[in-house]
């Protein structure tokens, strides 16, 4: 059982570290686009 503990800390380790190296690599970046929709006002 300890050993099952070990293994998935470890795989969860492994995980974060890789997701925090694929995030420095700047891929999780948001795409960033200006969006520009006229609007009618009906004011009286």
């Amino acid at each position: 059982m300890l050993r099952l503990f070990k293994l998935l800390f470890f795989l969860a380790l492994v995980g974060f570290i890789g997701l925090v190296g694929y995030a420095y690599l700047g891929d999780i970046a948001p795409q960033s686009t200006e969006i520009v929709e006229p609007v009618t006002l009906d004011v009286d």
